[in-house]
Order: C-alpha cells, then sequence, then structure tokens
C-alpha cells in the first residue's frame, strides 16, 4: 500500500488570506456607511485606520507565505494570492492619499478670493469639536494657496444675477449638495451668499461651500469657498471642488450665451 504524503499548509499564507478579505470587508462597510451617513466620521477614521493596518498585515504575511513555499514546499499559493490581493485592493487608496498629500500644500480653507473670502453663516454655528474651526485667513496659508494653486479664481459673467443664481443652483442640485438655508431671492441686496454641504466622492467626507454672488456694475461676479470639517490636510480636494464647479458654471453660462446669440 503506497503512502500519499499531504503537502503541509503555509500558516502566514491562511492568516494572510483572512487579514486581507477582511481588510476588505470592512473597508468597503465602514466606508459605504460613512458615505451614506451612518456612521460618523470620527469612528469612521479609526476603521479606516484599522481596515489599513490589516490590510498591511496581511501583505506581510502573504510575502511570508510565499517565503515559507519557496523554502519549505509547502502548499497555500491560491490562499497567499487571494491574501495579496485583497490587502493590495485595500491599500491602493492609502497610497493615493499619501502622494496627494505629498503633492497639496496643508491646507483645509480655500477661497476664489483671498483678501475678501465668502462668508460662513449657518456652517459656522453646526461646527463643533472636533470639527475644524472657521477663523480668518493666515497670511501663511494665502501665500501657500497662492503658490498651489495660482489659476484658482473668482469668475465674471456679462449676465444677469437671476441667471447665474439659476445655473448656480442647478450645479448644486446635480451634485446632490445639501443647502444650509433655501436659494436667497435675487432682488434686494447687490451680494447674496449660498451656503451648501458638500461631499467627497469616495468616502463621503463633509466639507461647507460658500457661493458669492455679486452685481458689480454691468457683469456679475462669483467667489467661491471651501473648508474641511475634519482633517489638518484637505489633499487637494476643496481646491478641486472649486475649480469643477466653476469650470462646470462656465460651460452653462457659455452655452446661454449661445441660445442668446442665436436667437
Amino acid at each position: 500500500m503506497t503512502a500519499i504524503l499531504e503537502r503541509r499548509f503555509s500558516p502566514a499564507a491562511r492568516w494572510s488570506r483572512r487579514l486581507g478579505a477582511f481588510s476588505a470587508m470592512l473597508f468597503v462597510v465602514s466606508g459605504l456607511s460613512h458615505r451614506f451617513g451612518l456612521l460618523e466620521t470620527v469612528p469612521f477614521l479609526w476603521l479606516l485606520g484599522l481596515s489599513g493596518f490589516l490590510a498591511l498585515s496581511g501583505l506581510l504575511f502573504a510575502v511570508a507565505g510565499f517565503v515559507q513555499m519557496w523554502e519549505h514546499g509547502l502548499s497555500g499559493l491560491k490562499a497567499a494570492g487571494l491574501g495579496a490581493f485583497f490587502s493590495v485592493l485595500v491599500l491602493l487608496p492609502y497610497a493615493v492619499s499619501a502622494y496627494r498629500f505629498a503633492v497639496h500644500p496643508p491646507l483645509v480653507d480655500i477661497s476664489t478670493d483671498i483678501s475678501r473670502p465668502p462668508q460662513f453663516l449657518n456652517a459656522a454655528a453646526l461646527r463643533t469639536p472636533p470639527m475644524n474651526a472657521l477663523r480668518p485667513g493666515r497670511e501663511e496659508d494665502a501665500l501657500l494657496q497662492q503658490e498651489a494653486y495660482p489659476q484658482l479664481s473668482g469668475r465674471r459673467y456679462e449676465h444677469a444675477r437671476e441667471s447665474v443664481m439659476q445655473a448656480v443652483s442647478a450645479l448644486i442640485a446635480a451634485r446632490r449638495w445639501r443647502p444650509l438655508e433655501p436659494m436667497p431671492p435675487a432682488a434686494g441686496s447687490s451680494s447674496l451668499t449660498v451656503e451648501v454641504v458638500a461631499h467627497s466622492f469616495l468616502l463621503g467626507f463633509l466639507s461647507d461651500v460658500a457661493i458669492r454672488i455679486e452685481d458689480r456694475g454691468n457683469a456679475t461676479y462669483v467667489d467661491m469657498r471651501s473648508a474641511s470639517r475634519y482633517g489638518r490636510h484637505d489633499m487637494g480636494d476643496n481646491a478641486q471642488r472649486i475649480t469643477r464647479f466653476l469650470n462646470d458654471l462656465d460651460r452653462r453660462m457659455e452655452a446661454l450665451s449661445d441660445l442668446s446669440g442665436g436667437e
């Protein structure tokens, strides 16, 4: 009778699969919970840190498993491969965040008008510790913004303020940003400010946004401010939010000009 020898399974490969799969599940569940408002930001940040730690551990166990299989002839290649796959998948957003952290300045409050930024009235009352407090801009922050985002500026449109307000309102609705109060009437003061709560696309981190629309002679000026509620570094998110919004606003106003010119 011939004896059948079974190859021992690599313990490191087994742990790699377990840790990688659990970190992926934790990242997805906690991320979706935070994105849709079911989980507060501070507990989510702790879970985010735990998920990253587990994914890194899973990757290290996968490497150890490959070494064990090479040196001792153990089985477990599929388990180590799955563990490495899940771990790398989870760690990718952390790598992207680390890159953005390195290339963007440590700012959390960005405005197209540094000398006279749009004011937060409603948002300031909603911010409680450990959220970032809304403070007047510092000179060093203004210099950092000018150096990092020299192209960031307000807009001037040769359209009635009512038309600009309609376009701004449509863009806010399309992005599903939450207004903190109803859109103010166009009549009355020459300057009005719309305050909304915006969220990052993937994980739903909240920022307060103020959009100021002003009549100045024969033109309407639009300035915008975006401030993160949490963290000491926005990784370029606020500047990107402002740039995309104003670029979309440009296209809407250009389309309105073309329509008016064709009539």
